[in-house]
């Protein structure tokens, strides 16, 4: 059996920890790309980072930068991957309507460079992109892979040009290149300031007597969350198909930020009405109201289907914050 070799990008990310620790149960010698940063920011990944002193490590990381087009080419000629995950971006929605331009470089032209560099590189290598339900914007759920792209901001965007580069690769070069459309998906690992951990660190806070408000945005939003660490594992199915595609991954039900919210409060036995507030500030300029995935196709061809639903979502997320808090 050949040497499997995977190259991970955003491996510090809640995606790339879960990716990383899956693909070494498998066996594979994984690469990671960080940023040089005065502080470290690993700690996702800490607890199966490996000293690069030891006799042939399993996981190894490498300063570099998706706008450094030519470091990431030297890069993957130097590792020889077989498989390249794509999953670091600018990935906040909100932020990306104050900071356009560096999340169309990062999330669009950063795509292109690792797929230039595929090419250029002339090896069989397999590419997955971590493309999200924001391209459907107002386009009305259930969303599937048919359904047409209506993104509403700067990210989504920025997120469609990377979408359909990686379909032109595909055609124009046969390269083994897949968009994952993942829905939104969540865990204990989650960004601090995404709208289900703002919810779950809150109310672990507002618990042990920490915090006294949340506030919050649109209440009404409805979104399609599932367990980060089960998607994971549709990234890596999919680039062991035959024939390179796209694939919706979701579980397939909405609930809305109102819903996530008061069953976050509920499992911790508090009152959600009595600490949170709306603040307009975190209102986006272009709302997406609804994004319910469509899970058929993966089901179908890719074996995969969610395990955990949003509701059980919220219980161990907060229990993983409320643990946290208490070990302070």
């Amino acid at each position: 059996m050949s040497k499997k070799v995977a190259f991970i990008t955003g491996i510090t990310g809640q995606d790339g920890s879960y990716l990383a620790e899956l693909l070494l149960s498998k066996g594979y010698e994984v690469h990671g790309l960080i940023r040089r940063a005065s502080t470290f920011n690993t700690s996702r990944i800490d607890h199966i980072y490996q000293d690069p002193h030891d006799t042939n490590p399993k996981l190894t990381l490498h300063y570099g930068d998706l706008l450094d087009g030519v470091g990431l080419t030297n890069l993957i000629r130097e590792i020889e991957p077989t498989e390249i995950y794509n999953l670091a971006a600018q990935s906040h929605v909100m932020v990306s309507f104050t900071m356009p331009q560096y999340t169309a470089q990062v999330d669009a032209v950063g795509t292109v460079a690792i797929l230039e560099a595929i090419r250029a590189t002339k090896r069989d290598i397999r590419f997955y992109q971590a493309s999200t339900s924001e391209l459907y914007g107002s386009t009305p759920p259930p969303q599937n892979e048919e359904s047409p792209f209506r993104p509403r901001s700067p990210y989504a965007s920025a997120k469609l040009m990377a979408y359909w580069s990686t379909v032109n690769y595909r055609e124009a070069f046969g390269i083994h290149a897949t968009n994952g459309i993942l829905f939104n998906h969540e865990s204990p690992r989650r960004g601090e300031t995404f709208v289900t951990r703002k919810i779950t660190r809150a109310v672990a806070a507002i618990k042990a007597g920490k915090q006294k408000k949340l506030y919050l945005g649109n209440l009404e939003a409805i979104r399609d969350w599932g367990y980060a660490k089960e998607y994971v594992e549709s990234m890596w199915l999919m680039l062991q198909q035959p024939k390179s595609s796209d694939f919706v991954v979701a579980t397939g039900v909405g609930a809305t930020v109102k819903d996530f919210a008061k069953e976050a409060f509920s499992h911790a036995g508090i009152d959600w009405e009595e600490y949170v507030e709306i603040d307009q500030k975190y209102e986006r300029p272009t709302e997406v109201d609804a994004l319910i995935g469509d899970p058929s196709k993966a089901k179908k061809e890719l074996g995969w289907s969610a395990k955990t639903h949003w509701q059980d979502l919220a219980k161990l997320m907060v229990d993983a914050d409320i643990s946290k808090s208490d070990e302070r």
